[in-house]
């Protein structure tokens, strides 16, 4: 006899349901939901197989990857898009990727990395693929979780674990552009620039990156910004940035390094203002970091033309606030993304400039047993933090009832400075940022405070498929 999806569901979870609906009260056994089959929902999962938490996890998509899948609908993934973090500090604990990757991993190999991850935890069996959750609420029974075939579930708790590279961010500008729009979310490969005449407006790594491929293709190349940055080499001495930085190396004899980062920089890439663009006006951590080592080179041979923010609109020309004026094609706009959750009401959350406020970035404020998990941004690595982060979900969904009122309390009331005093700029872009270092050590505070240990290679040794390896 064919199994339905129903039953499915439950031979993996071990739960109990009415039809349509969980059998639950307040139980720890009752599952958890995840949503989103993308790294942060991957780490997740992995979290709660660890503890022995029953769960299910939706994704829309056929298979893991999230954004590092392209025909994921709405992945932002390009053809020359690799990580700006190296592959020896991008990885999950117990997982190191692979030792013939390059240093900085396309996205290619990120794919695969996860892919093989999934199968390395035996995450893939408690994943119904293709599967979209359109609404999620809170009910007196638990959190009412809608799919799109229509059945209603019912869950003790639900990770938000879909990310906030979906929703395009569109700029607007007086006056009106009658050649082509488009935004990075949508741009694949570089054979849309070929004989065009092309403005990539925007300066974070995608921006960047598509710059540097139209000025191999396009018959010019125009990039926009509107304050000046600072790049980051994304190798110093021969050894990737952030290895350099995190574990430190020796510097090659008679070589000595300013302490001030902004001056190491000005020294090794030179004045990038000279080239058309706005002069750097903030230290290089105080924003998004920029790692790329085309742009300094198309700029220097003309490939690239630095602009500052454009002023107007006008049919096919574009007017730039120093008052000069390009005739342009295309205009593509990689100007970010807005966060949204669009199958969980905002009530549920409390927002600032766009952003969920968070409790170390993980639990709302004032909202049970719902946790966003990848709502974060810092100068370094992701994966391992996501890691952290779900330890932290794991250990409240495990607390007894006093550690959770004591969580709880937390949670509401205690204000911690993750930015470490450092000036991020005030953007609605820079609202989820917080200092690295800072941040690590509030969630080895927490963790400390219940008693649960930090995070080591061998933490998942256990439910790996080779144990050992």
């Amino acid at each position: 006899m064919t199994r339905t999806r129903d039953q499915e569901i439950v031979e993996s979870s071990g739960v109990r349901r009415t039809k349509g609906k969980h059998m639950l009260g307040t139980s720890n056994d009752s599952p958890v939901c995840v949503i989103g089959g993308g790294p942060a929902g991957l780490v997740a999962a992995r979290q709660l197989r660890l503890h022995g938490i029953p769960y299910d996890q939706f994704e829309r998509h056929r298979d893991v990857g999230g954004i590092w899948d392209p025909d994921n609908p709405g992945s932002p993934m390009y053809r020359t898009a690799h990580l700006i973090s190296s592959r020896f500090t991008s990885s999950c604990y117990g997982y190191p990727m692979p030792a013939d990757y390059p240093d900085y991993p396309s996205w290619r190999q990120v794919l695969d990395y996860f892919r093989s991850f999934a199968e390395f935890f035996d995450l893939r069996r408690h994943i119904r693929f293709g599967v979209e959750v359109r609404w999620v609420e809170r009910g007196l029974d638990g959190w009412h979780v809608t799919l799109d075939d229509g059945r209603t579930l019912v869950y003790r708790a639900v990770i938000c674990a879909t990310g906030m590279t979906w929703v395009p961010n569109l700029p607007s500008y007086p006056g009106d552009f009658t050649g082509r729009t488009m935004h990075s979310v949508d741009y694949r490969d570089d054979r849309i620039f070929r004989g065009r005449r092309v403005l990539v407006v925007g300066g974070g790594n995608s921006g960047v990156d598509i710059a540097c491929d139209a000025a191999t293709t396009a018959d010019r190349t125009l990039w926009s910004v509107r304050r000046g940055y600072r790049v980051i080499p994304k190798h110093l001495f021969g050894i990737p940035t952030d290895a350099f930085l995190e574990r430190g190396a020796p510097l090659p004899p008679g070589i000595t390094l300013p302490p001030d980062p902004n001056a190491i920089l000005d020294g090794l890439v030179g004045d990038l203002s000279r080239f058309g663009l706005p002069a750097p006006d903030h230290p290089v951590l105080t924003s998004n970091p920029i790692l790329n080592d085309r742009i300094p080179h198309h700029l220097r041979h003309g490939d690239v033309i630095g602009k500052p923010d454009i002023a107007e609109l006008d049919g096919d020309t574009v007017v730039f606030a120093d008052g000069s004026r390009e005739t342009v094609d295309l205009v593509l706009y990689a100007t970010g993304y807005r966060t949204v959750l669009p199958y969980l009401a905002d009530a549920a959350l409390d927002w600032v400039d766009g952003h969920p406020d968070l409790y170390l970035r993980v639990f709302p404020r004032h909202t049970d047993d719902l946790y966003l998990l990848g709502y974060v941004e810092f100068a370094d690595a992701a994966y391992r933090r996501f890691d952290e982060m779900a330890q932290l979900v794991a250990m409240d969904l495990l607390l007894p009832p006093a550690g959770r009122d004591e969580l709880r309390k937390r949670r509401a009331e205690h204000q911690v400075d993750l930015r470490a005093g450092v000036p991020y700029l005030d953007s609605p872009r820079h609202v989820p940022y917080v200092e690295t270092h800072t941040f690590q050590q509030a969630l080895a505070d927490l963790r400390t405070a219940f008693g649960w240990p930090a995070l080591t290679d061998e933490s998942f040794a256990e439910i790996a498929r080779r144990p050992g390896v």
